[in-house]
């Protein structure tokens, strides 16, 4: 659909036409005085020389309504799309990056993959579903980093999961400052509801911040944390002695990870297996439903250019035109 954004602007119509009124009789009294001069005219010439001449009224109204028209903004409007609600939920996923999650405990698509590979291909997915939510990503290993602030764009954020890979900000675990940095981006931006999905396969080796200090301060400000332990219970590990048995997540501190859901009114889920993290993906989803609410927008395109391209031809050819008509009247003679 076409439109003016500002098509008040067409009210200064009229101004052209007062401005020439007033200075009709100066613009009169200058022409007559021209016409009286020995220079020779050619017919054309005085034409052109004229004020009120229907061939300078034309271009001078024509270059006027062309100015009005590109200050009235036409616009073209799009169809209508369905927009995001700004007054969703912000969720923020904090994902451990240590070296133990190279361990390849994990199937997909009947392959073995380590934790890492797992866990981003079934992130992405979730990310997909949570298309209207501020959604934001924080890394964290030696120390916690945020790769992806808070936003709605879900494409950027799906680009950043992409491109992760092991070692990118250390080996060892820093559970609290996880939670920590988590806190500080969620208490920026105002929110329905604040989420922390926290994900880790082992216990808080490094870091400032203590978990539990961390999981009150979540508590305070109203920051609800769901706490995932990922890694399988039972893995076969090829040795020069054969295969044995061992528990490639030994080192897990689920009591630790369930006292922090618990304390900022979230819940503690165990993944051992790609099905079983695909199944709490979807059920924080359903605890956390999207919000109804959706605001609609129109895609706009800009079309004040095409009248002031026009009108740059205009003044142009009102500028070269005498130039060329006394060169030909020259040559006449």
């Amino acid at each position: 659909m076409f439109e003016f954004v500002w098509p008040y602007a067409f009210f200064a119509i009229p101004l052209l036409w007062l401005v020439e009124r007033f200075s009709q009789s100066q613009q009169s009294q200058q022409a007559e005085q021209l016409l009286n001069t020995s220079l020779p005219y050619t017919q054309q010439q005085a034409e052109l020389d004229k004020p009120n001449s229907p061939l300078k009224q034309s271009l001078r109204w024509a270059i006027w309504l062309l100015c009005l028209t590109a200050l009235a903004r036409p616009v073209w409007l799009d169809d209508q799309v369905q927009g995001i609600n700004e007054q969703g939920r912000d969720l923020l996923l904090s994902v451990d990056m240590s070296s133990s999650m190279q361990i390849k405990d994990m199937q997909l698509d009947g392959e073995a993959v380590d934790r890492l590979t797992a866990l981003k291909y079934l992130l992405k997915e979730f990310i997909e579903q949570r298309r209207g939510d501020r959604l934001g990503m924080i890394l964290f290993a030696d120390h916690a980093y945020l790769s992806s602030p808070l936003s709605f764009d879900v494409d950027s954020l799906l680009v950043q999961v992409d491109e992760l890979v092991h070692g990118l900000v250390g080996d060892r675990t820093a559970i609290g400052e996880g939670i920590g940095l988590g806190i500080k981006q969620l208490m920026n931006h105002p929110a329905e509801q604040r989420i922390l999905i926290l994900l880790t396969d082992g216990q808080n080796t490094s870091g400032a911040v203590e978990p539990i200090q961390a999981a009150e301060m979540a508590a305070k400000s109203q920051v609800v944390i769901y706490t995932i332990g990922v890694g399988a219970d039972e893995f076969y590990q090829q040795t020069l002695f054969g295969t044995r048995k061992v528990n490639p997540s030994q080192d897990l501190d689920e009591q630790l990870l369930q006292e922090i859901a618990g304390m900022t009114g979230g819940k503690y889920y165990r993944a051992r297996s790609t099905d079983e993290l695909a199944q709490i993906y979807q059920e924080i989803g359903a605890l956390n439903p999207m919000s109804e609410a959706q605001q609609y927008y129109r895609p706009q395109y800009e079309l004040y250019y095409w009248p002031l391209s026009l009108l740059t031809l205009l003044l142009l050819a009102a500028l070269i035109g005498p130039l060329l008509s006394q060169r030909f009247s020259r040559e006449a003679q």
